[in-house]
């Protein structure tokens, strides 16, 4: 049964990636714990702000092509064109790689003149153009596109090692050379261009004997002519991941706006400590999303059986997460990052509670994606991510930081159940009863 099968190979990827991701995790407590206790909530904070900064510019400008490659690659997989999937990588890096370099361009100008309300410190301000290249982090999905499409979720998992391992290493570095907080942007801006370059490595190892200059005659031009609609899907689906990605760091931004680096240390710290239920969920989008592009390429059925079946699975493995955040969140956030930040802890039930119920919208903008709808997954992330914002400084004003976890549960509440009708929708399901009135 094509369902079942999927189901079997989604979760077979999920296991492959989550063994990265794990590790990852571990090294990422480690990191966490030397930072935070050798800067202390404001300088963590600075750091935590000066990175989402990049990032978030990366987000807003950037143009990944991953989910283009694993749906038009798909196709041409299943017609056993191979120049055509060769022309369409290369297409979907030369945009991706473009878009990197406006957005590199774009943080160095903004950063001197955003760095200071942000909550930035002198040191952070002054070495803002440097970490501007922080950005090509997030330049990396042409790549792992491919590697997902190959089914190299196992160098995935690897890749997923590169970051917190530098991290790690360049942590020590610099609480033994007492380098403060610069100390640590060099780092953290090393894990990024590590993070950059690894990836492209591997996509280039994968595709050593598979792709030639010879599948590139005649040029690029013909590639929208292959593939029907690819400019109006890769604009969707980059909408998406922007609204997406904007939504889940805009956060940390206007905490640092509106309350400073110290409650935004703070905040990062619950971010971090809560990410063992966060990842699987971003991992299981990327996992579900190749044999989703596969179910709907081959014709076959199932789609929403698969659906439901990751989601419920995803669920069941979150529960015993919540409840030992839920019973012993502060002697957790002390372990991890000292008694400094164990007012993290009333945060993190929030932001535990959010992330279990956000399991579900990954599978669901999976599927959409597949379907070539991603523009019904950009509607419920603009209405639930961008259009929430507008209440989280009243939040941050009643409940101080924990009013950021209060707006991450509504966040995700409302997100999970605009793409639960978009899907029902796109599928010939019903819509909710109380949509029908």
């Amino acid at each position: 049964m094509a369902e079942r099968g999927a189901v079997s190979r989604i979760y077979r990827n999920l296991a492959r990636l989550l063994g990265g991701k794990a590790g990852a995790g571990l090294i990422s407590l480690g990191y966490l714990a030397l930072a935070a206790r050798a800067l202390g909530p404001a300088d963590y904070g600075v750091l935590v702000l000066v990175h989402a900064y990049a990032m978030t510019v990366g987000g807003l400008i950037e143009f990944p092509g991953w989910h283009a490659i694993v749906r038009y690659g798909s196709q041409a997989e299943a017609a056993g064109d191979h120049r055509r999937l060769a022309r369409l990588i290369a297409f979907a890096g030369l945009v991706e790689t473009t878009g990197g370099a406006v957005a590199v361009a774009v943080a160095a100008v903004l950063a001197p003149l955003l760095g200071p309300r942000l909550g930035w410190s002198p040191t952070a301000v002054g070495f803002a153009l440097p970490y501007s290249f922080a950005v090509l982090a997030s330049i990396r999905s042409t790549p792992a596109g491919y590697l997902q499409l190959r089914g190299r979720f196992d160098l995935l998992a690897a890749h997923s090692l590169v970051a917190p391992m530098v991290r790690l290493a360049g942590a020590a570095i610099a609480i033994l050379s007492h380098t403060g907080l610069k100390g640590f942007l060099v780092t953290w801006l090393t894990a990024a261009l590590a993070e950059w370059s690894v990836m492209w490595l591997l996509g280039l190892w994968v595709a050593r004997g598979r792709l030639s200059p010879r599948d590139f005659a005649g040029g690029l031009s013909g590639v929208t002519h292959e593939n029907p609609g690819l400019w109006r899907f890769m604009l969707g689906a980059n909408a998406d991941v922007t609204v997406t990605e904007l939504a889940a760091r805009a956060p940390q931004l206007i905490i640092g706006w509106t309350l400073g680096a110290e409650p935004a240390g703070l905040y990062a710290v619950a971010q971090r400590l809560t990410s063992v239920l966060a990842q699987p969920a971003l991992i299981l989008g990327q996992a579900a999303y190749v044999e989703l592009a596969r179910l709907v390429a081959a014709g076959a059925g199932g789609l929403r059986g698969t659906v439901r079946r990751s989601i419920a699975l995803a669920w069941l493995a979150a529960a015993p997460v919540c409840l030992v955040i839920a019973l012993f969140g502060r002697p957790i956030a002390v372990a991890a990052a000292g008694a400094r930040f164990a007012a993290a802890a009333q945060v993190m039930l929030w932001l535990a509670a959010a992330r279990a119920v956000q399991l579900a919208a990954p599978p669901m903008t999976a599927a959409l994606t597949a379907l070539g709808r991603p523009g019904l997954s950009v509607i419920a992330n603009l209405a639930s991510g961008l259009g929430l914002l507008l209440v989280l400084p009243p939040l941050l004003g009643w409940l101080g930081v924990a009013g950021a976890g209060a707006h991450a549960l509504l966040q995700a509440v409302v997100a999970v159940w605009l793409l639960a009708i978009g899907l029902s929708t796109m599928t010939g399901t019903e819509a909710p009863r109380e949509l029908r009135a």
